[in-house]
């Protein structure tokens, strides 16, 4: 059975084309974003739908960045009078005097009049005096207010994943909860006569489902809601409704089914029910046959069967498209670059993605053996994968070459 659609292109891609069509094609649909309101213990990793904008300056007076004595700049060195201490949570002091100093704890109101903190360590204290021998400019050690952010200024902009920071920033301006984008809905179709249930005992020409449970977790890291659909034997009359079901969600994952072979129908039987592909193939390996395409305007992958297929183009392909789906503005395809610890040499031609170990200083990379893309074991030993370039065949120990971390 052939495999090419008539309406795909015919040759296969680079993968940085491929991911530029993913992404350019989902931002061009025009589907209207919902929100709702996400408590703000829970909104780590969401897509922020509104600016937030500060209510009030901050910091809202001027406070000290040091443990010290405010004074102003103009009496030091010198020898000061304290007039007594000020604590971070204490309310702003009457002016500070010439001649006078007031002892500061770091966080704590500078007083007005007060241009200076000069830090404990630098001054000499005999009961309610203070000796300085050192000069002071004016503004040092003080965090103005205001400096941090003005009133009404945006402090964090619309369509940013929340990270840990951001929750800070939502704390410190009292938000309980956080205007932030509805997770995309993303259906998970495995198909093959092979697979079985994870409860089942498979027979020595079987396989337990274990792409599905690795997609939908790939699904939650990357935004999204899963759903896991029942497993697709290898006929259209099973595939059809249940690929009917999938393409009811913002999203379809197909894994299996999408090579030359025979019994491979997932993109026939897509196309029959209107996926228009946009390609079909890339250059890379594994992942060869990867396929996307939309139908009324979502976006549908067919990812190849064996798991470290699925793993590699759903973050090269899948995942921008889903985030992009969550209300991301950018996506980002992070690639880190390592040395070799030993010599490495791969076939030319194809793009690889090889399953590989990083070093705890991210400055070292070792590959590691497997036995190609079904090897789950070697999957599970590897932190990173290597990135091997098309038109090069080797590389010496300390020659670098990209990485792409695993999630």
């Amino acid at each position: 059975m052939s495999e090419t659609l008539p309406n795909a292109p015919r040759q296969a891609l680079a993968f940085e084309e491929g991911r530029r069509i993913v992404i350019e094609t989902v931002r061009s649909l025009a589907h209207p974003l919902r929100t709702e309101r996400v408590a703000l213990p829970e909104a780590y990793g969401r897509i922020l739908a509104e600016s937030v904008v500060a209510e009030r300056d901050y910091p809202a007076l001027a406070r000290s960045l040091r443990d010290g004595y405010a004074v102003k700049a103009a009496d030091v060195p010198g020898t000061l009078t304290v007039r007594g201490e000020i604590r971070a949570g204490e309310e702003e002091q009457p002016p500070l005097v010439a001649g006078e100093a007031l002892e500061i704890m770091t966080g704590a109101p500078v007083p007005a009049g007060a241009d200076a903190v000069v830090m404990v360590e630098h001054v000499t204290r005999s009961e309610n005096r203070v000796r300085i021998d050192q000069t002071a400019e004016s503004g040092q050690f003080i965090n103005q207010r205001g400096a941090e952010a003005r009133s009404g200024s945006v402090l964090i902009p619309a369509r940013t994943r929340i990270d840990a920071s951001h929750i800070a920033t939502l704390a410190t301006m009292g938000q309980i909860s956080v205007p932030a984008f509805v997770k995309p809905r993303v259906a998970i179709l495995a198909n093959g006569d092979e697979i079985v249930a994870l409860d089942e005992s498979p027979a020595p020409h079987q396989i337990r489902n274990s792409n599905s449970y690795m997609l939908a977790a790939l699904v939650h890291a990357s935004g999204g809601e899963a759903t896991i659909l029942p497993v697709a034997r290898d006929t259209r009359e099973a595939l059809l409704p249940l690929l009917k079901t999938g393409m009811q969600h913002d999203l379809l994952l197909v894994t299996g089914g999408v090579s030359a072979g025979k019994y491979d129908l997932v993109k026939p039987a897509l196309q029959e029910l209107g996926v228009s592909f946009l390609f079909e193939k890339v250059r890379i390996q594994p992942g060869q046959p990867t396929a996307f395409g939309t139908a009324n305007g979502k976006p549908v992958f067919g990812l190849p069967g064996n798991p470290g297929s699925s793993l590699i183009t759903f973050h090269l392909f899948a995942r921008p498209a889903l985030e992009l789906l969550a209300g991301a503005q950018d996506v980002i395809l992070p690639l880190l670059s390592a040395r070799f610890e030993s010599p490495f040499r791969h076939k030319g031609g194809l793009t690889r993605f090889l399953p590989a170990r990083l070093s705890a200083d991210g400055q070292h990379l070792r590959h590691i053996s497997w036995q190609g893309s079904s090897d789950i074991p070697a999957l599970a030993k590897a932190n990173c994968f290597l990135v091997a370039d098309h038109d090069r065949e080797s590389w010496a120990v300390g020659d670098s070459i990209r990485v792409m971390l695993k999630a």
